[in-house]
């Protein structure tokens, strides 16, 4: 087996191809005794500032006999030294259960792409619904209609369509969730079009330029397989009779069916609200708001590069920061989904609404970064849990990104403030530049976000400034609501077989279920409820 070694570096102007010697000094072998090295992970170490190293772990393979390599491995006893274990994911065993029709699966983001991927290649030949368009008309409508003309499609947008929310996302794919599909994830992306240098960057990132033309080459490979993706299909009523689902109503067409994958992800709360009220329950959970803040990417190189910023081997910097406490006794404010070099996007489902997500192209090459700042609230700080209605979080959410609206006259453009200016509590005036495509207008964000909101993000604001200074300067703009990072319920399921507690024959994946938050644990999440469905049934007759 290969030996692995972690932690071997390199400066700044050295060349990759020294790993092979910095690897053979470790192993304590000459350096023609390894035969073949590859990288499979690589990162930035930039915690001195004025020593910028690169970071890597090597796989290599040693001359001699097999035994050779534990053998070194063994005698070295160190832990950034080890024997290469790959962790293949599970293989699911077909089942004998006959299917009473073709599986479906509801919504053809991540979740509910990868399933129907991993069905279909094992012979499944799934039936995708998606209300929202192809990825073509889906550029046009965003490109042309919306951005250029102000003409909204709310079922084809930033979160309805081929690809759902994740294929305008920045396409950042690392996760905390360890799980050997991670692997099968990355490289099905890469197999339809992704760089390979997402296999071993420490933060992989596909682009959003990327996202959907390799979103497109997926489908295309389940349709090739025998699948069917059927776009302008939005789920608009099901049929529950004894417990379990037994039809689905699209575009008022009755059909019948078997199992169903649900991945409609969290934004598609009219879906949601209809399964609520057709018996399919719900538990309200934790979710995050908070607002977006914008600063020049030059200042962001600075923060984390110092004088070493704007060297050709360092990519655009990123950061990922806490503010302890900010949101009172130990809950605090964190930065997510952080875009060097990206773009301020609108992601509503609805006219009328406002809310914001960040993304990048594959480059990360525009003049500015940006991420949300926000907090995790529990439903009873904000408004009263109901037990009658789980799914009143929406409301309240809503009701947010009402305000954020009406905040700039109905116009469409985001809200804006300065940091500094909120910090004040003054307006801000003057020229306001932003990357969000509809433009900006300024206005009081305490007037748009809740008081927990509001006041968490000033005490987290002063704190990283004091970690970066100007991180709260009138060059940051902060925009609102980020309200999207997080669905607000969960669809309470059986661990072992997948299925909704309270439907059978319903399998809820992805964010929407309250299942996953990314693109990597969201396709992970669908491909293990494919492999639950293939394992409890046989393919259906060709």
């Amino acid at each position: 087996m290969p030996i692995v070694l972690r932690g071997l570096t390199l400066e700044l102007d050295e060349p990759e191809s020294l790993l092979r010697e910095r690897a053979a000094r470790r192993l304590r072998v000459p350096p023609e005794d390894i035969r073949h090295w590859a990288v499979v992970r690589r990162s930035i170490d930039a915690r001195e500032k004025g020593h910028i190293r690169l970071v890597y772990a090597v796989e290599a393979a040693l001359s001699g006999p097999p035994s050779r390599e534990r053998q070194i491995v063994r005698r070295l006893h160190r832990p950034d030294v080890v024997v290469a274990e790959p962790q293949p994911p599970p293989t699911p065993t077909p089942g004998t259960e006959p299917l009473p029709e073709r599986p479906l699966v509801v919504g053809f983001g991540p979740a509910g792409m990868f399933a129907a991927w991993m069905l279909a290649c094992w012979g499944y030949r799934p039936v995708v619904l998606e209300r929202g368009a192809d990825v073509t008309t889906r550029h046009r409508d965003i490109l042309l209609d919306y951005y250029r003309r102000g003409v909204f499609h709310p079922e084809s947008n930033l979160l309805f369509g081929e690809g759902g929310a994740g294929a305008y996302s920045d396409g950042k794919l690392y996760t905390r969730v360890r799980d050997p599909r991670n692997q099968v994830v990355l490289e099905t992306l890469v197999r339809h079009g992704a760089d390979p240098a997402i296999l071993i960057d420490a933060h992989p990132h596909v682009g959003s330029d990327k996202l959907p033309g390799i979103c497109r080459r997926i489908r295309l490979h389940i349709e090739s397989l025998g699948g069917q993706v059927r776009f302008g299909a939005r789920l608009d009523d099901v049929s529950i009779r004894d417990g379990r689902l037994t039809a689905v109503c699209v575009n008022g067409e009755t059909i019948r069916c078997g199992p169903v994958i649900l991945a409609v992800g969290h934004s598609a709360r009219d879906t949601l609200r209809m399964l609520a009220r057709r018996g399919v329950g719900f538990q309200i959970r934790p979710f995050q708001m908070g607002a977006r803040i914008e600063h020049p990417q030059s200042m962001v190189d600075r923060w984390q590069y110092g004088a070493l910023c704007g060297h050709a081997r360092l990519p655009p910097a990123e950061y990922s920061l806490v503010a302890r406490g900010a949101a009172g006794a130990g809950k605090d404010l964190f930065s997510f989904c952080m875009c060097p070099g990206g773009m301020i996007l609108p992601t509503h489902e609805s006219p009328g609404l406002i809310a914001t997500n960040g993304a990048s192209r594959s480059g990360r090459r525009g003049p500015f970064a940006n991420a949300g700042l926000v907090v995790t609230l529990d439903p009873g700080e904000v408004y009263p849990p109901s037990q009658s209605d789980p799914l009143a979080a929406f409301d309240f959410i809503e009701a947010v990104e009402r305000t954020a609206f009406r905040a700039t006259g109905e116009s469409g453009q985001v809200p804006a403030q300065r940091a500094s200016d909120f910090l004040a509590g003054r307006a801000s005036d003057g020229a306001l530049q932003t990357t969000f495509p509809l433009g900006g207008r300024w206005a009081d964000l305490r007037a748009i976000l809740p008081p927990v909101v509001a006041d968490a993000l000033a005490r987290g604001l002063r704190q990283l400034d004091a970690m970066m200074p100007g991180f709260a300067g009138p060059q940051a703009i902060l925009t609102a609501p980020e309200s999207r990072a997080s669905g607000p319920v969960r669809i309470p399921r059986d661990s072992v077989t997948r299925q909704a507690c309270s439907v059978a024959g319903l399998y809820p994946v992805g964010e929407g279920a309250g299942y996953a938050g990314g693109i990597v644990s969201a396709a992970c999440d669908g491909l293990k409820t494919a492999e639950a469905l293939i394992a409890r049934y046989a393919p259906p007759p060709a």
